[in-house]
């Protein structure tokens, strides 16, 4: 790794909005790789949209998105699921579209999620931050079954002062959130989360970490709501030093 790479950083909605701190972890990381990141003004990737049916707002959202972001030589996402989403989904969504297509499909050549970037693209294999907590690592859906991320977090997070890393009993089984699942099945949603920590209460963990703020949003939700002390924290945020309280806490 000897050149500098130039990196667009799609942010994602849910961090914009809820946990900034995950996009300054981002760029930490990434410049700590070696690269030059640029945040240039996004929109929504489309997602929601897409997955509700929308299919002429979402081609709308992954052609700003491509216009947004084409310029770079690398894409980086700290989402599995959005990621996805340039990736895999825009490709499809604009395949018919003669203007647009062949631009979705270099835009998707480029994009990857955050870890697998910095472990398999940069040649990252150790972070210099500590954390002393016993964690459960949770694979997204997205980040699994999508991206095929899934060693290399665990690679990085296994280099972190202090962390003691664990897996759940079954890292294929999903957290319930599952975007629009958790509103049509509130009931089925909040019973998978009830199972994903009681499971790391099992495992003694004093932290849930992973890679998609939706999952990780869901999770918090409900150990707030069943009022365990479980922390719950994106994987960005405890491999570059983030100190601020965990997600789903008060800051003031």
């Amino acid at each position: 790794m000897t050149e500098r790479a130039k990196v667009g950083l799609f942010i994602t909605c849910l961090a914009d909005m809820f946990r900034p701190e995950i996009g300054f972890a981002a760029v930490k990381l990434l410049e700590d790789a070696g690269c030059d990141v640029d945040v240039p003004v996004q929109s929504c990737c489309g997602q929601p949209a897409y997955n509700g049916g929308d299919a002429k707002d979402a081609a709308a959202l992954a052609k700003k998105t491509i216009a947004a972001f084409e310029t770079f030589e690398y894409v980086v996402v700290p989402s599995g699921s959005c990621a996805g989403t340039i990736k895999v989904h825009y490709p499809k969504m604009l395949k018919d579209d003669a203007a647009w297509s062949a631009r979705a499909e270099a835009l998707a050549a480029k994009t990857h999620e955050l870890f697998s970037f910095l472990v398999n693209v940069r040649g990252v294999k150790s972070v210099s931050a500590g954390f002393p907590a016993t964690a459960c690592y949770h694979d997204s859906c997205s980040s699994l079954r999508e991206m095929g991320v899934s060693a290399e977090p665990r690679a990085l997070l296994a280099t972190v002062r202090g962390l003691s890393l664990k897996d759940f009993a079954d890292t294929q089984i999903c957290c319930g959130f599952g975007g629009f699942f958790s509103v049509k099945y509130p009931e089925v949603s909040a019973r998978m989360a009830d199972d994903k920590i009681a499971d790391a209460k099992l495992r003694g963990a004093q932290l849930i970490v992973g890679g998609d703020l939706g999952c990780l949003l869901h999770l918090a939700g409900r150990l707030a709501r069943k009022g365990e002390k479980i922390a719950v924290r994106h994987a960005a945020e405890v491999l570059a030093g983030v100190t601020t309280p965990p997600i789903g806490e008060d800051k003031s």
